[in-house]
């Protein structure tokens, strides 16, 4: 039988799933933009793309919030359902952060004592994730400032990150009423030692970009400061390899005078990303050069073994995250919601203990001891 004179469709069918009202240009909400693949003369490839999906919230460090959260979905989707677009770029806002985590207002707002809602913003939440892992283009996070608590875990989603030197990353959970089991606790044991994952994990201390490159979290840090119109290195973070007590300190903060100098340093400078961007340019024109269904299949090798984790978990989580808004996750966000009114942006962890000790059970009076009169 020839197939060749039976009829075929005419026309490329069109795979979407999602539209245009997922996306937006005034915060908060997410933007999605195709730039054109760059190759190594500076020139435009015709025809090629890449997808940029932009979290836009700087003003609340682009924390996402719930329609951000369908933003980030929808723009995964369509970058893998688009046939010209060669990689995502996922990316942020201006130069303070590239994600900071779930909006803590409307966390503390409308989620705080609310568990079933809260489930139901998970299942999105646990959607945007596997939006990442299951694109079908590699995903690139561009960070340009700091990724904590869940934007370090959408970023470690990610297939590769290139990041400016001026960013930090951590985890705020235990801190602030929560557990990064939104990957965190799946992704870090894969990217370093199982030491440095429980301590990133659970301390809340943020390491600088340059120390992530050194333990394996990031490809690179990129200088994205210009003082006087040459780039300079962040001077708040001692570059140089040397031993202090015993540690190899590359990556930590400096101290003394050498940290005055260094935040005058960074007062005099302006935030540039041309070589930040130049860098994310140089991988995409890389992976451009390659197969794209042989790409994507080593791509998806790799993916397997976050995936495996993140599967595993990533119910269970849910419905313990849901519960966990009846108790401390309360008390945390509503705790950093009221930060300006009262110049603290935790509760008090010896008295909760204390009246844990105690058996005392949650209800107002451990809420007002606690907390004193933030949520009066």
């Amino acid at each position: 039988m020839d197939l060749n004179k039976w009829p075929r469709q005419k026309g490329i069918v069109d795979h979407q799933v999602y539209g245009d009202e997922f996306f937006g240009t005034e915060p908060p909400c997410v933007m999605y933009q195709k730039k054109p693949v760059i190759d190594a003369e500076g020139k435009e490839v015709p025809d090629l793309h890449t997808a940029w999906v932009i979290l836009n919230n700087p003003k609340q460090y682009n924390s996402y919030t719930t329609e951000m959260v369908k933003g980030v979905i929808a723009g995964m989707h369509r970058a893998s359902m688009d046939r010209s677009v060669v990689a995502v770029v996922f990316t942020a806002m201006e130069d303070k952060a590239f994600c900071t985590g779930g909006n803590t207002k409307e966390y503390a707002e409308y989620y705080s004592g609310n568990p079933s809602e809260y489930g139901a913003y998970m299942d999105l939440f646990n959607g945007m994730v596997d939006s990442i892992l299951m694109c079908k283009k590699p995903v690139i996070c561009r960070v340009n400032g700091m990724r904590v608590a869940g934007g370090q875990e959408i970023g470690m989603a990610c297939d590769l990150a290139i990041s400016s030197d001026l960013a930090i990353f951590g985890q705020a959970g235990p801190r602030h009423g929560s557990a990064p089991v939104g990957g965190s606790t799946d992704f870090l044991p894969a990217f370093l030692t199982m030491e440095q994952a429980m301590w990133s994990c659970i301390s809340c201390e943020m390491w600088s970009a340059y120390k992530m490159q050194r333990v394996g979290l990031i490809s690179k840090a990129i200088p994205v400061l210009k003082v006087d119109g040459k780039f300079v290195r962040n001077p708040l973070i001692e570059t140089d390899k040397y031993v202090e007590d015993g540690e190899i300190v590359y990556g930590e903060m400096v101290k003394g005078d050498k940290k005055d100098k260094a935040k005058e340093m960074l007062k005099s400078g302006e935030t540039d990303f041309e070589l930040l961007d130049k860098e994310v340019n140089k991988v995409v024109l890389t992976l451009t050069n390659l197969f794209p269904n042989c790409l994507m299949m080593s791509i998806d090798g790799i993916r397997q073994k976050k995936k495996f984790y993140w599967d595993q978990n990533k119910l269970p989580s849910r419905h313990w995250l849901s519960a966990n808004m009846q108790t401390e996750a309360y008390l945390g966000f509503n705790a950093f919601n009221t930060k300006k009114l009262t110049g603290q942006d935790t509760i008090d962890f010896i008295k909760y203990r204390q009246l844990l000790v105690q058996a005392h059970p949650f209800d107002q009076e451990l809420i007002d001891a606690v907390m004193g009169d933030r949520l009066e």
